[in-house]
Parts: C-alpha cells; sequence; structure tokens
C-alpha cells in the first residue's frame, strides 16, 4: 500500500521503504545542490548570477514539496468534491506591503550598482506620483508569486489523501505516540504519515482537530527523535523525513520550532543534529568501513542538507514580519562563527539560499521584527574573508542577496520625513559600488562594510561591531581576525558620527578583551577604543565606561589603557578630559571619596606606564602634577571601603585588603616624574625620604614643599608652568585642595619670577590666610612671607603693616607658626619703630624660658639682633628689658643645648656692650659651674653689684630651679645660694628668705644626686645669709688684717 507524500513522490508502508532512492553525485557542469563537497573553483562574479544560483538549489531527479503561496486542493470523499484555496499565514492581499516589483527592481541586472540605480528611480517616481511607500490597497501578482516560489518546490499539486486514509494516517500517528519501540521504519512511518497528513489540514476539520490537539505530544516525540539521532554518523533517512516533516507542517502554518522555549530548544538541536556531521570525507570512510549500511551515504548527505535549507527557507518566507528570520539567525549565529571548516560551510551555505530565497519573495506587513541587520551583516562579511575558498563564496552571494533585502527594507520602513536621506544613502552606495567590480567588491569585507555602513542604524551598528568582535576571538584563522579588524575599523571611520549606544560597543570590548589572545587582535580592539575616545563626540562616553570598571585594573583593562594608539592632535584633549574628571572630584568635601577620583588616578597610571601619550603628558604636567599631588592628599588614612562604590561596580577581595588610594596616587605621581624625565626629583624624593612625608597627614605639606623646591631647582621652566596655573587655582575646590596648592605656591617664591605677581595674589592672598582658622593656612601664609622677604627686595613695606598678626603668633603652640614669625621679625627690624622694636623684643624675651629647643634659640638670636636695632636715644627706655635678660641668658649658658650656649653668650656679649660693662672672662668658661664654684662667685657678685637696686635677679634666678633641664636647674640652685651669699643681707632680712628656703628645701628630695647637694649647699648659704647681719667695711678690713699676720 502507498502512503501519499508532497511533491509526488511515493514511499512504500512496508519494508522496502526503508530504502530510498537517491540521486548520483551531480556532475561539475550542473551542480545541482550547493553542498559542502568538492568543486572546481569558479570566477565568483560568475557564480553571483540570479537564475544559476536557484536554479542549482535542486536535484533534477528530485521534485520537492510546492511552497508556492496558492494551491488548489481537490477532496475527493463520501461522493463530494469541494474547492480549497490555501494562502499562507498573514497574506491578506488587502494588508500588506507593495510588492518586491513595486518598489525594488535589484533582479534585472546581476550589477548591485544598477540595481541600487532603480531603486533610486523608483523613489524619484514615488516622490512625484505617490503619498507614501506604503500601498495597502495593492493586490497581490499571482504572476510574481507563483514564478518565484515555483524555483523552490517545482512539482504540481496532485489529489490528497481522502477520509479512509486520513483515518489511517491518524492511527498510525497515534500509535507510534503510544509505543514504546521506535526504531528508524517507525520513525519514518510517523513522520511521513505526518507530513502527508498535513496536506489534508486545509479542506479536512478532523485533519486539523488532530493535528492541534495531539501538537505538544508530537513536538515531544520529535524532539526525542533528535536527541536520539547520532551526531558523528548519518546512516538513514530519518533527518532528511525529520526535515520534510517540518517543512510541509510550516506550510501549514503549524510552527515547531518557533515561538516558545521547549520549540527553541528544538529548533536549536535540529540545527545540531546537521551542522555538526562530521565532514563528507568522514562519512565516506565510515561508509567504507561499515559495509552493512543500506543508504549511499554521500548522497544521503546531499539531500538531507538540502531539505535542511529549504526547511529554513519555508519558516522564513512564511513569515512576512520577519520575525522567524530574526530567530533563525539567533539560532545560527553560533555555528557561522564555528572554528570547524565544514560546520562553517555548512551553516554559510543554508544561510546564503535562504538569503536568496528570502530575497525573490520578499513579502512584507508592517510590523517588520527583523532586529540584527547589523549582526547579520558583520556575520557575512567576516565569512567573505574566511580561508576556505567555498565559504567565502557562499558567502559572496549571501551578502548580494543581503544588499538587496537591505534596500527593499529600507526603502519601505523610511517614512516621508526620511525619504531623502534614503535617496542621499543609496546615491552614496551606488558610488561605492561603482569604484570596485563585483568579484573585487565581495572580496573585500571593509568595502562591504562602506557599502552596508549607509543604510546601517545606529542600533544595527552596535550590533555589526559586537558581532564582528566575535570573529577576533577566531584563533584558528588568522585571516579572519584581519577581515575582522578591518570591518571594524572601517565601520567606525565610517560611521563616526552615527553612534549611540558607545557605552554597549566598550562594554563589549572589554569584555571580549580575557578571551582574545593572539596579540594583533588584541591591538585591533583596542584600536576601536582609540578610534571612539579620539572623537570628541564620544570621549566623555568612552571614558566614564571604562573608568566605570573594578579596581585595579585588570592585566587586559591595564592593557588598553597602556596602548592606547591615538593621533597626536586628540592626546591632549583626551588626557585633558580624564584630568578634569579627576579634578572635579576635588572641587567637593565629602564623607566618602567617589570612586572615579581613584579610576581615573589610575587610569593616569596606566596611561603613564604605556608612555603612548608622552606630547600631551609634557604639555599637561603642571596640571597632572598638581592634581595628583591633591588625590595624595584626599587619599591619606583612607581604604577601599571609604570608597563610595557605584551599584555596579564591586571591587574585588583582592583589591580592597592590598591596595588603597593612596597606593594608586603615589605611584602615578612617581611615573609622572619619571615620563617627564624629572630624574633629579625622583631622586630627591627618594633620598630625603619625601615619597614618606608625602603620605602622611602632618607631613604632606612639606613633602609637597620639597617637590616644588627641587623641581624649581632642577627644571625651572616646569617650575614656573606650575606657578602660573596655581594663582587662579588657590580659591578652588575643597580645603585639602586649596592647602596642596598654596604649598607648592608659596615655595615656588623663591624664583625671581615672583617678582613679576601682581600683589593681589601673593601679598593679599598671604594676609587672608594669616588670620584663616585652620593652622596649617597660618603656615603657608608665614612661610610664604619669609620666602618674599628673603628673595625679593622691596616686600618689607607691603608685609610691614601685618606685624601685630605676627607677634600674636608668637604665643602659638604650633612650633612652625613661631618659627617662622620670629624668622619674619628678623626680616623687619630694619623697618621698625621703637614702639614696635621694644614690643618685639618684650615679646622675645617671653620665649626665653620656652622648653623648645628651637624656638628658644630663635628668639635669642633675634632679640640679640634686635638691641643692635636700638637708636643711642632709645637706649635707656631699653635698658630696663636688657636688665631682665641678663640673668635668663647667663643661666642658659650652662644649657645642655650647645648652640644655645653659644648663642646665648653672643647675645650676652651684646648686652654688655649695650650697657658698658666689662664682664668677667669666666662668663665664657666652658666648665661647668659646680665644678668651678671660685669662677661662679665672681661672676655672682659681679652681676649682683651691677644689678643692685636696678632688677630683682634673684627672682629670676629662682624661676628657673623648677626647670626640667638638670643643667640648668643646678646652676640656678647654685647661683641662688651664692646671690644669697653677696646680697645685701639687711635687705635679705627684710624681704625673709621663707620663700626662698621653701623652694629649696624641696630639691632636698630631688632624685640627682648633684641637686640634693647643691640645694643643701644654697640652703644653707641662704638661711645664714638671713640669720647674720651684713659686715662692715672696717670690719672686713681688721679681719683680712688679722689673717695676713697669722
Amino acid at each position: 500500500m502507498t502512503v501519499f507524500r508532497s511533491g509526488g513522490r511515493t514511499r512504500l508502508s512496508n519494508s522496502s521503504a526503508g530504502r530510498i532512492r537517491l540521486p548520483s553525485p551531480p556532475s561539475v557542469e550542473t551542480r545541482p545542490s550547493r553542498v559542502p563537497c568538492p568543486r572546481p573553483s569558479q570566477g565568483r562574479a560568475q557564480r553571483l548570477t540570479r537564475d544559476r544560483h536557484f536554479s542549482e538549489l535542486q536535484p533534477s531527479s528530485w521534485r520537492a514539496a510546492d511552497f508556492r503561496p496558492r494551491k488548489w486542493f481537490q477532496l475527493s470523499g463520501r461522493g463530494g468534491k469541494a474547492m480549497h484555496k490555501y494562502r499562507p499565514a498573514n497574506m491578506n492581499p488587502n494588508n500588506r506591503f507593495n510588492t518586491l516589483e513595486e518598489i525594488v527592481t535589484p533582479y534585472s541586472s546581476d550589477n548591485d550598482a544598477e540595481s541600487v540605480d532603480l531603486q533610486l528611480n523608483t523613489l524619484e517616481g514615488e516622490d512625484k506620483n505617490q503619498p507614501d511607500l506604503i500601498d495597502t490597497n495593492t493586490s497581490h501578482t499571482p504572476e510574481t508569486s507563483r514564478k518565484g516560489f515555483k524555483d523552490i518546490r517545482h512539482p504540481e499539486p496532485q489529489e490528497p489523501p481522502g477520509v479512509i486514509m486520513i483515518e489511517k494516517l491518524i492511527h498510525s500517528i497515534r500509535e507510534y505516540l503510544k509505543s514504546d519501540r521506535k526504531g528508524d521504519l517507525e520513525k519514518l512511518a510517523f513522520l511521513r504519515s505526518l507530513s502527508t497528513l498535513s496536506h489534508a489540514i486545509p479542506y479536512d476539520e478532523t485533519t486539523e482537530s488532530f493535528i492541534h490537539e495531539h501538537l505538544s505530544q508530537i513536538l515531544n516525540a520529535i524532539t526525542i527523535l533528535v536527541q536520539q539521532e547520532p551526531l558523528h554518523s548519518l546512516f538513514s533517512p530519518v533527518r532528511q523525513e525529520l526535515f520534510i516533516t517540518i517543512t510541509d507542517l510550516s506550510c501549514q502554518d503549524i510552527n515547531l520550532l518557533l515561538g516558545s522555549d521547549d520549540r527553541s530548544n528544538l529548533f536549536s538541536d535540529v540545527i545540531k543534529s546537521i551542522i555538526t556531521l562530521p565532514s563528507i570525507k568522514t562519512l565516506s570512510i565510515l561508509q567504507t568501513v561499515m559495509p552493512s549500511v543500506q543508504y549511499d551515504t554521500e548522497s544521503l548527505y546531499r539531500q538531507t542538507f538540502q531539505a535542511f535549507c529549504e526547511m529554513l527557507q519555508c519558516l522564513v518566507i512564511q513569515d512576512p514580519h520577519l520575525e522567524n528570520l530574526d530567530q533563525i539567525l539567533e539560532h545560527m549565529e553560533p555555528w557561522l562563527q564555528s572554528t570547524k571548516d565544514h560546520e562553517r560551510e555548512r551553516a554559510t551555505i543554508s544561510m546564503s539560499q535562504m538569503l536568496g530565497c528570502l530575497s525573490r519573495h520578499l513579502n512584507l506587513q508592517p510590523p517588520l521584527l527583523f532586529q540584527k541587520l547589523g549582526s547579520l551583516v558583520a556575520l557575512m562579511a567576516l565569512l567573505c574573508g574566511d580561508p576556505v575558498e567555498e565559504v567565502a563564496q557562499e558567502a559572496a552571494e549571501g551578502i548580494h542577496y543581503l544588499l538587496h533585502i537591505t534596500l527593499k527594507l529600507k526603502g519601505i520602513t523610511a517614512d516621508r520625513k526620511s525619504r531623502q536621506n534614503i535617496k542621499e544613502t543609496m546615491k552614496r552606495c551606488k558610488e561605492l559600488l561603482d569604484i570596485s567590480n563585483i568579484k573585487e567588491f565581495y572580496s573585500s569585507p571593509f568595502k562591504i562594510a562602506q557599502v552596508f555602513e549607509v543604510f546601517l542604524s545606529p542600533n544595527e551598528l552596535v550590533q555589526f561591531i559586537v558581532t564582528t568582535l566575535d570573529g577576533l576571538k577566531n584563533l584558528k584563522h588568522p585571516c579572519t581576525q584581519q577581515s575582522a579588524g578591518e570591518l571594524l575599523v572601517t565601520l567606525v571611520k565610517s560611521a563616526e558620527t552615527r553612534f549611540e549606544k558607545v557605552p554597549d560597543i566598550m562594554r563589549a570590548i572589554c569584555d571580549r578583551l580575557p578571551i582574545i589572545s593572539q596579540p594583533s587582535a588584541r591591538q585591533q580592539a583596542i584600536n576601536i577604543v582609540s578610534l571612539f575616545i579620539s572623537r570628541p563626540k564620544y570621549t566623555d562616553v568612552v571614558l566614564n565606561h571604562l573608568l566605570f570598571y573594578p579596581i585595579p585594573f585588570d592585566r587586559h583593562l591595564a592593557e588598553l589603557w597602556r596602548t592606547l594608539d591615538i593621533d597626536l592632535p586628540s592626546t591632549t584633549w583626551i588626557l585633558w578630559r580624564l584630568l578634569r574628571k579627576l579634578q572635579k572630584c576635588h572641587n567637593v568635601d565629602q564623607e566618602k571619596m567617589e570612586y572615579i577620583a581613584v579610576a581615573a588616578t589610575e587610569a593616569l597610571y596606566e596611561i603613564f606606564v604605556g608612555n603612548k601619550l608622552q606630547a600631551a603628558t609634557y604639555r599637561l604636567f603642571p596640571q597632572l602634577l598638581m592634581a595628583l599631588l591633591i588625590q595624595v592628599h584626599h587619599s591619606i588614612g583612607l581604604t577601599m571601603s571609604d570608597i563610595t562604590v557605584p551599584d555596579d561596580v564591586c571591587p574585588s577581595n583582592k583589591a580592597v585588603s592590598t591596595s588603597t588610594p593612596l597606593s594608586f596616587a603615589i605611584q602615578a605621581t612617581k611615573t609622572l616624574l619619571l615620563r617627564t624625565s624629572c630624574w633629579y626629583e625622583f631622586h630627591i624624593m627618594e633620598k630625603r625620604k619625601g615619597w614618606n612625608l608625602l603620605e602622611m597627614e602632618y607631613f604632606h605639606l612639606d613633602g609637597v614643599s620639597l617637590l616644588a623646591n627641587v623641581l624649581l631647582e632642577k627644571h625651572g621652566m616646569l617650575a614656573h608652568k606650575v606657578l602660573y596655573l596655581l594663582i587662579p587655582l588657590l580659591n578652588r575646590g575643597n580645603e585639602k585642595h586649596r592647602l596642596t596648592s598654596a604649598a607648592f605656591f608659596v615655595e615656588l617664591f623663591r624664583s625671581p619670577l615672583a617678582r613679576r605677581i601682581p600683589k593681589r595674589y601673593t601679598i593679599t592672598r598671604l594676609e587672608e590666610w594669616l588670620y584663616h582658622e585652620n593652622q596649617q593656612f597660618r603656615v603657608l601664609s608665614l612661610k610664604g612671607m619669609d620666602s618674599l622677604l628673603c628673595y625679593h627686595q622691596g616686600k618689607e613695606e607691603a608685609i610691614k603693616g601685618m606685624i601685630p598678626a605676627i607677634l600674636s603668633n608668637l604665643s602659638e603652640t604650633n612650633e612652625r607658626i613661631v618659627l617662622f614669625s620670629i624668622n619674619i621679625l628678623r626680616s623687619l627690624l630694619d623697618t621698625m619703630d621703637f614702639t614696635t622694636l621694644k614690643t618685639t623684643m618684650q615679646a622675645l624675651f617671653s620665649l626665653f624660658s620656652d622648653v623648645r629647643p628651637n624656638i628658644h634659640l630663635f628668639a635669642v638670636n633675634v632679640f640679640g639682633d634686635s638691641i643692635k636695632m636700638v637708636k643711642h636715644k632709645d637706649k635707656q627706655d631699653i635698658e630696663g628689658q636688657i636688665l631682665e635678660s641678663l640673668i635668663p641668658l647667663l643661666l642658659h649658658t650652662q644649657d645642655e643645648n650647645d648652640a644655645i650656649v653659644e648663642e646665648s653668650n653672643r647675645v650676652l656679649t651684646i648686652c654688655g656692650h649695650f650697657l658698658k660693662w666689662k664682664l668677667p672672662r669666666e662668663v665664657y668658661n666652658k666648665d661647668p659651674w659646680h665644678s668651678n664654684p671660685s669662677g661662679i662667685g665672681i661672676i655672682c657678685k659681679f652681676f649682683e653689684q651691677k644689678c643692685r637696686g636696678k632688677c630683682n635677679i634673684m627672682m629670676q634666678t629662682m624661676n628657673y630651679i623648677k626647670n626640667h633641664q638638670v643643667q640648668l636647674k643646678r646652676a640656678a640652685i647654685l647661683f641662688t645660694g651664692l646671690l644669697a651669699k653677696y646680697m645685701d643681707h639687711n635687705e635679705l632680712r627684710m624681704k625673709g628668705t621663707e620663700w626662698i628656703e621653701d623652694v629649696l628645701r624641696p630639691l632636698l628630695q630631688d632624685p640627682e644626686p648633684s641637686v640634693r647637694i647643691i640645694a643643701c649647699q644654697a640652703l644653707c648659704r641662704v638661711q645664714k645669709a638671713g640669720a647674720e647681719p651684713e659686715p662692715t667695711p672696717e670690719a672686713c678690713r681688721m679681719r683680712k688684717f688679722f689673717k695676713f699676720i697669722y
């Protein structure tokens, strides 16, 4: 018994049906089927003709099913006849686009340029005669459709199965769905029954109801059937029958492959079952190894593959919205990029045939749902440069058809406003096509990119780039990588103004860099980033994307920053924009540091390491240096947890534990110095621990000053550029920004160019800082005044007005403020009047008892210099101040600090000259007083006699008894005891000695033995002096006389 089959073929239902009669391999001349098999080389231009392409689709001996949109079936059964017209889904003649011939007529010539010319003529005619490109009232043209579809499935319709046969087919299908044992014969019978039954759907309600009710079971059975087919061999026609069955069901609007997830998974399995088969050569070898195989493997493969191609064609032409094409491309894309030549060849052939079929039968209806034109163009263009000649030829034909499909799509989807743009686009396309012949065009991927670029929308351009980037991963074929690189560069340069989703492109490149291992391919991908970032329109967009990757950057992103290849005119712009992103983070006070500040610092470091932007780095050196120093200041004491991290960026645990924002800023600053040839500055910073100073909160400004000082010393030109840059920056940004800028600024006052800076930027600003509540600003103000006074004459008058504020700073606890104030006062002594000078001397004298050695030394030194500034007429008024300073100076000649001892002796001499005293030579004896009692007695007696009635030297001495220095304490105690001996005893008794004894007694318990001994002696002398009257001069002379006699 025979089973009716679409396409005019019959298959026996008995066991002999397991063997089908396949045509012999095609001759070279006819090339009946484009399948991966050896073929003679042909000219590519010759192979691109339309009629020849589709005449090769089918073997002459094989009559396939009819896909024509209008089929007439005659129903015979139960004595009645009915005529039903079959129309593919969604082909309503009252609601569709104009036919292909009405709008685009690309098939009248094999020359693509002429096709574009025809399209232009059509558009121009429509502008004159038609209100729009869409004509919803145009009826379908039967001649066109029949003629086109007949190219695919030749046979004429035959009498469909009768009612009895339908019942038998349904019974057969049910039995298969219920049975457990399913061999190849059962599978073939099931598929053929399902295929034959599908022809009765248009006119038999029972058939339609049965298939729809059992559709899930049928889908599950076919899924299991596909999964059971071996992927390493082809020994039965089950796959072929499966493809034919799916095709027949699709013609009846029953889609088994597209829609739900289950159907999509089945589609993937179906494609995999044919694409992953071994090559024809391998299949032939398997047949020789297994002689029991019933079929000619090569012929079976050819027909199976052709059935698969027809299945895809049926799926795509059945959908006027092109949604199926979108899904087919999604499933085919991995195979078009396969690293196996035979898999890539099969995928290319099937796609090329499908595009050829679609180009002949475009019958579109809105809405158009094909969203992957850019990906499809990129895939086919890459395949045009494939190393396998057959793949390249098939891809070239596919590109040929795709160009005409694109012309049709863009012509139809254009609205009235964009029609003029479409005209201009097509004119440009024609110009590009006229440049080279068709063979050269299809063999050059970058020329393909030039032509298609004019038609691609911004979204499609992104698809093109992302898909082409995937071509860089093909490590097996370097030529594919080369083609991908050419495509990328050409497209970006041609369409540089039309990209909208640049972040998506950047994300695609960064995500693929880790899996592109070949250096040249990686550089091609990075070159695309270079092209985008060098265009001012996209610079900020690219930077914003690249900076929001986890820090520290991985080695792939670091390589991207280091190897940016940018034209010289653009390098400064890019570096400036990156610098501005860092600077903006320094303008506001925030509890946490912004993530972009750390990322920009890390990016600058990588750029400096790569040294690709060297010229721009030299040009922007002042701005870069200051920005990085300010970033160092902001980063002190912070960890990665103190950074405000965006939601979509999560630094790795390694980054948190091993890196800090400060380390990024320091390494970027070091690299900047090295890349700008500041070797001496780098060496001095290392030698003097300058980097350590920069990393400490309290000493950071010292590190900045050291760097500014050495930069001025070695590279004055660079320092001067920084100086002029800082003038407008001193009042910008937050406090740390201003502090770092001010520290660098005041250090450069040593430069001769500082004289040219207007007063409002120097003196006025320093005066503002002098009253600032932040002590660091006051230090910088005083330091700046000191530098101006030391290196520039004539600045004294401008600064003299700030002396009262400077004097008030002498009482500060900050040692640096006091030291700078004393130094400034020294420089201003010549400009002071007597009143100011006297006030200054009093303030300096108050520092004689300061425990900080440097302050004491500076105060004594300037005090001595101020004595020299006293004029003769004012000496009497200042004498009391000089007398008050004698005992402190005398006692400090016993200080533990040698510098203070030396300076005290010097100033004591100045005081002696001022008072016209001749000091005893014992004053200058360097031996300790307690080792020379006689010498200290002479000194004590001299000062007691000179100061008697003028100042209370006993009180001055007593102030030093509690000094923390043992030497000073010991000297004061010794001097107190001797002073009591040489004082006027009557005066001493009148004032009383109890207050002196109260001070000395606790010292008897002092932990230092020498202090206890000297205190005991001094206490005895004081008590004795208070108890005995002072001897008269006569008695003294008589005592000396009797001592002389005896």
